[in-house]
């Protein structure tokens, strides 16, 4: 299929640059109870989410967070429905789950219903996962402009479709099927609400609200008061996501909304021990665990050494995947251009334990970088979408067989 999309220019808000919520940590409230979840058979018992991050949360590092954190749902990186129907070798690689995993949480993608249909019938029949998060909240624009993630909620007969017979699938399985969403394309087409009522109608049992449009990417601030209205909206629970960079946060986000569950995405990159401190917050313990550098060495020594058995025993595909998280790790910490170049150079296991052993192992976690921002924070300029997307809220004859016709959704990695 030939690229058709369109681009809108994203307006900025004039408050992009103000954080509308002051430091919570400078702003205690009230205690926070939070109660379980049930997601039909499943209980959830401290509902905190490691919402999937495409590259980052294969078993090795959700293993390493849900050794930290409370017993929540720890999800796997998306899988592109089409990649799994077409058995591509990567997608079956990351449906794959630890033996420690207690609830072996799956996320698809996928932009045609028969397609994703297909894919959770593999799931099921090959006893894959417990529990199927859809993924309506994905803002990259290979995604988009084929009207996948963000964009699908504003055609609702597609929305309505692909979760109707995900539901049908799962449900007789006993597997619980959720779905992330946006507050929409952008401000003057947001989807949310109608998008939150729609998963609720064909069955899904919880839906989490990333409080950004598509055109915000992950620029800004996260409006949460949307997943206080989008909570007032639904009676199946809601899971807030946007903006928890310490346990304080998360604190504040159930204060503010309501909200019956929260979702932690960049915030901890390079640092899976906030899943530690939110429990404790969660629980009423004050003790936050800020590690020293010698302490965060271990942490990417096993890191390394779950990702090796990850890539059956290659370490080159194991060192090649840390670096990312070890640019993460080391963020912050004095230890110099050249140190992280060393790193960003080691090609096997050897060679990691080689820099981990000339690191200052008593270095102090930096405090400039507690609970603060991580990952990329910038605007989406443009929102790549299919030609013609946004004149209906439905799809015409034409429009799926451009989406359809010659199956267009990418079956590799």
């Amino acid at each position: 299929m030939t690229d058709t999309s369109e681009t809108i220019i994203a307006e900025p808000h004039e408050t992009d640059n103000l954080d509308p919520r002051t430091d919570a940590q400078e702003r205690p409230g009230e205690p926070v109870h939070i109660a379980p979840v049930q997601l039909d058979d499943i209980t959830v018992p401290t509902p905190v989410v490691l919402s999937p991050m495409a590259g980052v949360t294969n078993w090795p590092f959700r293993v390493i967070c849900e050794e930290y954190g409370p017993d929540g749902l720890y999800v796997a990186e998306m899988i592109t429905a089409r990649a799994l129907v077409a058995r591509n070798p990567k997608a079956l690689r990351l449906c794959h789950f630890a033996p420690s995993e207690k609830i072996r949480s799956l996320q698809l993608y996928g932009v045609n219903p028969s397609i994703t249909e297909q894919a959770a019938k593999i799931v099921v029949d090959e006893g894959m996962a417990d529990h199927v998060d859809l993924n309506f909240g994905c803002p990259v624009p290979k995604v988009t402009r084929r009207g996948g993630g963000s964009a699908l909620p504003w055609k609702t007969d597609i929305f309505t479709d692909l979760i109707a017979r995900v539901v049908a699938v799962c449900e007789p399985a006993g597997i619980p099927v959720t779905a992330k969403i946006r507050v929409g394309i952008d401000h003057q087409h947001e989807t949310f609400l109608e998008a939150g009522h729609i998963a609720q109608e064909e069955g899904c049992k919880a839906v989490t609200l990333h409080a950004r449009t598509t055109a915000e990417y992950y620029g800004g601030h996260s409006d949460w008061s949307r997943i206080g209205e989008l909570k007032e909206h639904l009676n199946i629970p809601v899971f807030g996501n946007g903006d928890i960079w310490g346990a304080e946060d998360a604190l504040e986000m159930v204060r503010e909304t309501g909200c019956d569950g929260v979702a932690i995405g960049r915030g901890c990159q390079g640092r899976p021990w906030l899943f530690a401190n939110i429990k404790n917050a969660f629980a009423g313990n004050a003790e936050r665990i800020n590690p020293n550098l010698g302490e965060v060495c271990q942490v990417i020594h096993r890191h390394a050494e779950l990702l090796t058995e990850f890539y059956d025993g290659d370490e080159m595909m194991a060192v090649h995947d840390l670096r990312k998280h070890i640019a993460w790790y080391l963020k912050g910490f004095p230890v110099g251009g050249s140190t992280r170049k060393a790193f960003m150079e080691c090609e096997n296991l050897a060679d990691v334990d080689r820099e981990i052993a000339r690191l200052d192992p008593t270095i102090e976690y930096p405090p400039r970088v507690i609970d603060k921002p991580r990952g990329r924070v910038r605007f989406a300029k443009k929102v790549h979408l299919p030609y013609g997307w946004l004149e209906s809220r439905t799809t015409s004859h034409e429009e799926r067989e451009a989406l359809f016709g010659d199956d267009p959704m990418d079956a590799s990695y």
